[in-house]
């Protein structure tokens, strides 16, 4: 929890060093940029943390979506941009923990080119099957699967994808042998897990709870530490079978490193602010995603966690980078 919270918001004129004078910050607009297309998780976080800052803050926060490059595009501008605290990135699990162990290249590195500033929200991916599917549980479904190796299969949204990498470790975590199926995102991939032609995919908790609901999909499991309070009686990977089991989608605000701290100091409480309002949280979290207050040493040992854990898991199941 961050601590002193309100009254660091209530600082309307911060310092920015011995060579200037006292700078009010922020006193002009301040540009969120996301990574991918609108519509996602990180467009939604975005918009609405930057909706809840422009009236806190009394000054605009504008989104502004720059796809491209499985999320390196949008990355690499910030990283360049000039640090300030008026640019800052909503990244996300892809593009700030998966990308550096898959790909050569990427034009920025998500730990010397960033200062963490909060972490927003976190969705579980559900494991889930067809309703027609004779899977209830995960225990069931591991159970058929080591009776036929090879013989059944999971969907992923693209290769290197957390749910392609949560499925993988769990295969690797308990021995089973199943074929992985990617497609061109989640929703073929959705269309064919209702269909019932793959067995079983990880997909975003938002993306899949309302086809929970309305039985259409069954739930075999959440790739969460803790239960879903919206899914209370779906078992997680940890409790079943792995301990320790934890692969979320994520999206969080990272400011360009030279960014000064006080301005980062403000942007994290002014933030945690928002979180712990409940007419932002209770909505996302009804959703399923999961929101808490953290201060930047939080967001900064979060991030380190999940790139280690990323690097060790896409070494061990043999994805080149490219």
């Amino acid at each position: 929890m961050v601590k002193n919270t309100l009254a660091l918001i209530a600082l309307s004129i911060i310092s920015f060093g011995t060579t200037h004078a006292q700078v009010p910050y922020p006193n002009k607009p301040v540009t969120i940029v996301v990574t991918y297309a609108p519509g996602g998780l990180g467009d939604l976080l975005a918009r609405q943390v930057a909706e809840k800052l422009s009236v806190k803050t009394k000054q605009s926060f504008i989104v502004e979506n720059k796809p491209g490059a499985t999320g390196a595009l949008g990355s690499r501008y910030v990283a360049k941009a000039n640090p300030d605290g008026y640019t800052l990135l909503l990244g996300q699990t892809g593009e700030m923990a998966i990308n550096p162990s898959v790909s050569k290249d990427l034009g920025y590195n998500p730990i010397k080119d960033f200062k963490p500033v909060a972490l927003i929200g976190e969705v579980p991916l559900i494991m889930v099957t067809s309703i027609n599917s004779p899977f209830k549980n995960l225990p069931d479904f591991i159970k058929a699967a080591k009776a036929k190796p090879g013989g059944m299969t999971y969907a992923s949204s693209g290769s290197a994808t957390p749910g392609h990498l949560a499925a993988a470790a769990l295969c690797q975590g308990v021995g089973i042998d199943l074929i992985h199926a990617p497609y061109k995102g989640a929703g073929p991939a959705m269309t064919d897990v209702l269909g019932g032609h793959v067995d079983a995919f990880f997909s975003s908790a938002p993306s899949v709870i309302p086809q929970i609901q309305t039985k259409n999909l069954t739930a075999l499991a959440v790739s969460s530490v803790k239960r879903m309070p919206v899914l209370p009686d779906v078992h997680t990977v940890a409790e079943d079978e792995l301990k320790g089991f934890n692969f979320t989608l994520w999206g969080g605000l990272f400011a360009p490193v030279g960014t000064p701290d006080a301005v980062v100091n403000f942007l994290n409480a002014a933030v945690n602010s928002v979180l712990e309002d409940p007419a932002f949280k209770n909505p996302l979290e009804k959703d399923g995603i999961l929101i808490r207050a953290n201060s930047r040493t939080d967001f900064d040992e979060f991030i380190r966690r999940e790139s280690t854990k990323y690097s060790q898991l896409v070494k061990s199941i043999g994805i080149q980078a490219e």
